[in-house]
């Protein structure tokens, strides 16, 4: 494919790929929590219950009960084999639903344009993504072309972010998509060393809580085995004086000893874990660890994710702003003919084939309000990419009668800076959109222009544009959410929502979402500055944390486990990694979850329907 890059792009040559693979190694990631055959038969066996049957065996054949004994070595066979079968058939199910990185990626060695195994990315590549891509090493972008990235998987913000160049950020992460143009980049880090492999590094740390009901278990098999070794004592000792016969003494003592401990509740309490492990893979939830099913019913706080948990990661159309006519319309406008030009502008400024999930969504609301489609009797003759400080992006379209269209769109200063407008009405235009904002809405404004001739500018902030208006998204709330968070409180658990998008948009989706809020929200930094006094008062306090890192999470969760409580954390991301794995239940969702994710997680809803949850 031609790419038209700049010449002075040439890439390493092979010496140089040479050097840099033996110094940094391959491009792999390596995650914690994937378990093998081996790990999943050693931790069946640490199992109290099934030790404490494997005591009771020994004690039949000591004894010389063999019949007993052998029913309890068959019981420990059919234990082990039942857990076995349900925690296999739960690590092929998640395999089964895993996403491979990008197979290929495509970089520039000895000025040529190559396809290779992301595997053999080195550093110092220089690798070329375009929309629709994900982005497989983390590096600096030294060339772009309308370049935008979604980053939700790192950082929970649900909206794509312009990087170019010139931009305050022009790194780029593995793990990310590339949303609309293109870009090369430098890569800077490879595998474990990336941003994404850090935080997949970071799960080895933590220890994978155990369930109440397993600490439960772990004291009374503790307890039953004290009790058992003193009556075993007590009794041996007695007949002993009595008989002066140290064996019989001694069989006396086990066989007394033998009637406290209870050996069947081991087999039913894993018969029935096991069971209810099976139930929940049929109404599609992938329980890890069968122990963790016990869990479920003790839960006593929710903390989830906002993005891709609570809603549909999507860019919907809520609103649009007539700047002519001074009207908002919602959604059940938009075939009022007052906001027609705005949405045909707006879909022109648009690529023409788009990936970005606005501008599809631009082009979708103009499909169903137009009754005659244009598009094909126009064509994109010239463009200006995405670019400036803040961001904006014009299209040029003409017809076969010569006739044009000049469209732009981008971030609202931009058009506003760029648009025939007093100072009055710009601020106009600023107070609305800052009213916007304030509820969660990301806002672009749309802009149209007239040139004759075919000496363009050699800016596109250099035309003297019109303003049309604004259109307004938010990533809504997922169908039915509302129902099950009231399932939730109805069950007496409280939900707290940690995402790192800002504090705006998350009290919006929350109150959207039906979760009762109460006070403002507290941010990831302040989290991270409180003594542990402060931290556990604020923790058991807030509903909503927002701009939280993945430490950020990890804090708040071991803090509320910290006061006692249960904890269930529900994400998707790369950056709920730590906090899905450190919570006594990780949920990931297995659609849209990053691989971090379900590898963490102990339970994996395999469609994203949290209502799911509610079952189990």
């Amino acid at each position: 494919m031609n790419y038209n890059l700049p010449e002075y792009l040439k890439g390493l040559n092979d010496n140089e790929v040479d050097i840099s693979r033996k110094r940094y190694g391959l491009n792999k990631l390596e995650t914690a929590g994937k378990s093998t055959l081996l790990d999943m038969f050693i931790d069946i066996l640490r199992e109290p219950m099934l030790i404490l049957l494997f005591a009771i065996s020994t004690i039949y054949v000591i004894t010389g009960d063999y019949g007993e004994a052998l029913f309890m070595f068959s019981a420990i066979v059919a234990m082990s084999a039942i857990s076995f079968y349900q925690d296999n058939r739960s690590r092929k199910a998640l395999e089964a639903l895993e996403k491979l990185n990008e197979p290929l990626s495509t970089v520039i060695r000895n000025s040529m344009v190559e396809e290779i195994p992301t595997l053999e990315i080195v550093v110092g590549d220089l690798c070329i993504t375009e929309e629709g891509k994900v982005i497989n090493a983390d590096g600096e972008i030294v060339h772009s072309n309308d370049f935008s990235v979604n980053e939700a998987s790192l950082t929970g913000e649900s909206y794509s972010v312009f990087k170019s160049v010139d931009a305050d950020d022009n790194k780029v992460y593995s793990g990310t998509i590339a949303v609309s143009g293109l870009a090369v980049f430098k890569v800077e880090k490879i595998g474990k060393e990336t941003r994404i492999g850090k935080i997949g590094t970071s799960l080895a740390e933590i220890k994978t809580e155990d369930s109440p009901l397993q600490l439960q278990i772990r004291k009374f098999v503790k307890a039953m085995a004290v009790i058992g070794v003193l009556i075993f004592l007590l009794v041996c000792l007695v007949n002993y004086v009595r008989t002066q016969n140290l064996v019989e003494s001694l069989l006396g003592g086990l066989t007394l000893a033998m009637s406290v401990l209870p050996e069947e509740i081991p087999v039913a309490f894993t018969t029935f874990m096991a069971l209810g492990a099976w139930k929940l893979m049929r109404d599609g939830i992938i329980v890890k660890r069968t122990s963790i099913v016990e869990t479920l019913g003790s839960t006593t706080v929710i903390c989830t994710d906002k993005t891709g948990t609570i809603t549909e990661n999507t860019m919907q159309l809520k609103y649009l702003y007539d700047y002519a006519s001074d009207k908002t319309v919602d959604e059940s406008g938009f075939n009022n003919e007052v906001v027609s030009t705005l949405i045909e502008y707006a879909m022109w400024s648009s690529e023409p084939v788009p990936f970005d999930p606005m501008e599809k969504t631009l082009h979708r609301v103009y499909e169903e309000t137009r009754r005659q489609d244009e598009r094909v009797s126009w064509q994109l003759f010239h463009e200006y990419p995405l670019e400036g400080k803040p961001p904006m992006m014009t299209h040029l379209f003409k017809n076969c009668q010569k006739k044009r269209i000049i469209a732009a769109k981008g971030a609202p200063e931009a058009i506003l800076q760029v648009s025939v407008l007093t100072e009055k009405e710009r601020q106009k235009i600023r107070q609305l959109i800052k009213n916007f904002g304030e509820q969660g809405f990301r806002v672009l404004a749309v802009a149209k222009s007239d040139f004759d001739g075919d000496n363009f500018p050699e800016k596109q902030q250099d035309f003297r544009f019109n303003l049309l208006g604004l259109v307004v998204f938010f990533d809504p709330p997922k169908q039915g959410i509302q129902e099950v968070f009231q399932h939730i409180y109805d069950a007496g658990i409280r939900v707290k929502v940690i995402t790192g998008d800002n504090s705006d948009t998350t009290k919006s989706i929350a109150k959207q979402a039906g979760i009762a809020t109460m006070g403002d929200a507290i941010e990831g930094k302040a989290i991270m500055d409180y003594s542990e006094e402060r931290l556990l008062e604020e923790v058991e306090r807030k509903v909503l944390f927002t701009r939280m890192f993945p430490e950020a999470k990890l804090t708040v969760v071991n803090a509320l486990k910290k006061k006692g409580e249960v904890v269930a954390m529900l994400g998707d991301g790369v950056n709920d990694g730590p906090a899905l794995k450190a919570a006594h239940i990780g949920v990931a969702m297995g659609n849209k979850g990053t691989e971090i994710a379900k590898a963490a997680a102990s339970l994996v809803i395999t469609n994203d329907d949290l209502d799911k949850l509610i079952t189990a």
